[in-house]
C-alpha cells in the first residue's frame, strides 16, 4: 500500500492541460491489499479524493479503482483485486482540459485518473477541478462569442477593467464588423435601381438581417458546446442543423407572407420577401455550424471569432440572397 503526496489542483486557465489540475494526494494501493487495511489507511490521512481508492501495480501501472461506497460495503478480509473496477477512460497529463471535462461528463465520472505514456498512475483530476474547468470554459466561450479577446476571458476582469483595456479587448472583432458593414453597403448599392423602383423592399432589410443573425447565433451556441460532447459525425450534425434551418425558415416564411401581403396589398413582394427569409434562415443555420467546425478542425477554439465573423458573413449573404431573389421574382 502506498500513499502519494503532491500539489493541489491549481486554478483553471485557458490552454492548460490535465497535468495542471491533477493532484497526487489520493490513496494508491496494491491489488493484493485488504479492504480493512485500506480503510485504516484512509482514516490516518486526509486525501483530496473523496470518490475512490486507486489501484496500481508495484511498478506504478494503473489498474483501476474501488469506489468508497463499494469499499465500505466489503468485508475487511476481502482483497482489493476482487472488488476492483475499470475506469471508462484515463487522461494524459498533456491532454486538453476541456476535452477531459467533457468526456468525464459523458461517461458520468466525478473524478478522472491521470496516467503517463507508460500507463503509470500520476494523479487524479478531482470533481472540484472538473467543475472549475467547465465553469471556466463556459465563461470563455460566452466572451469569445461576444467578440471579446482571449486576454479578457475572466468575467470579473471583463466587467471591472478600465475603459481603455475594455476597448482593446473588444475592438478587434468590431473592426472586422466594420469591414463587413462596408461590404454590405456595397451589396445594397449594387441594387440601387431595384430599391428606387420598389422602395418598400428597403423596409424588410433590418428584419431579414436580424432574423438571420439570431438563427446563426443560436446555431453557433449549440454547435460550440455540441462539438465537444456529441458522438455524431459532422455529416450527421450538418444534416440535422440544415434541416432545422429549413424548418425554421419555412415557418417564418409562412408567418411573414400573409402579414406582408395584407399590409402592403402586394402579394408579389410578400412572396419574394418570404422566399428570401426562407433561404437566409437556411444559410445562417449552415454557417453557424460550419464556422465553429472549421475552427475546431484548424486546432483553434471554436468560439474564437465564430460569432463576429459568422455574423458578418451572414449579413452579407442575407442581403445578396434577398436582393437577388426579389430582383428575379419582381423583374
Amino acid at each position: 500500500m502506498t500513499s502519494k503526496n503532491g500539489r493541489s489542483p491549481s486554478r483553471p486557465a485557458r490552454g492548460e492541460s490535465a497535468g495542471t489540475h491533477q493532484t497526487a494526494r489520493v490513496l494508491a494501493v496494491r491489488p493484493d491489499a485488504s479492504v480493512g487495511g485500506v480503510i485504516a489507511a484512509l482514516r490516518r490521512e486526509m486525501r483530496e479524493s473523496t470518490q475512490a481508492v486507486y489501484v496500481v501495480e508495484e511498478d506504478g501501472r494503473f489498474l483501476g479503482r474501488v469506489l468508497l461506497g463499494r469499499l465500505l460495503a466489503s468485508p475487511d478480509a476481502e482483497k482489493i483485486s476482487e472488488i476492483l473496477e475499470d475506469v471508462p477512460f484515463r487522461a494524459h497529463p498533456d491532454e486538453d482540459q476541456e476535452k477531459i471535462a467533457n468526456r468525464a461528463v459523458r461517461h458520468g465520472l466525478a473524478e478522472v485518473p491521470v496516467v503517463d505514456s507508460a500507463g503509470k498512475f500520476v494523479g487524479v483530476i478531482t470533481a472540484k477541478s472538473l467543475l472549475g474547468i467547465l465553469y471556466h470554459e463556459h465563461t470563455e466561450d460566452i466572451h469569445l462569442l461576444a467578440g471579446i479577446r482571449r486576454e479578457a476571458i475572466q468575467a470579473r476582469e471583463a466587467i471591472e477593467a478600465p475603459p481603455a483595456r475594455r476597448m482593446r479587448h473588444r475592438l478587434p472583432w468590431l473592426l472586422v464588423g466594420l469591414a463587413g458593414s462596408a461590404i454590405a453597403t456595397l451589396v445594397v448599392s449594387h441594387f440601387e435601381l431595384l430599391i428606387k423602383e420598389c422602395v418598400s423592399l428597403a423596409f424588410f432589410v433590418p428584419g431579414l438581417v436580424y432574423l438571420a443573425d439570431a438563427i446563426g447565433t443560436q446555431t453557433e451556441a449549440i454547435t460550440i458546446r455540441g462539438l465537444s460532447v456529441s458522438r455524431l459525425s459532422f455529416r450527421q450534425l450538418f444534416v440535422h442543423e440544415a434541416g432545422s434551418g429549413f424548418l425554421i425558415g419555412g415557418v417564418l416564411a409562412l408567418a411573414a407572407f400573409p402579414l406582408i401581403g395584407f399590409s402592403l396589398s402586394n402579394f408579389d413582394i410578400a412572396a419574394a420577401v418570404s422566399l428570401s427569409l426562407f433561404a437566409a434562415s437556411a444559410i445562417a443555420s449552415s454557417i453557424g455550424l460550419l464556422f465553429p467546425w472549421i475552427l475546431s478542425r484548424l486546432g483553434q477554439d471554436p468560439a474564437l471569432g465564430s460569432g463576429p465573423l459568422a455574423t458578418v458573413i451572414q449579413d452579407v449573404l442575407s442581403l445578396v440572397v434577398y436582393f437577388t431573389i426579389t430582383s428575379l421574382w419582381l423583374g
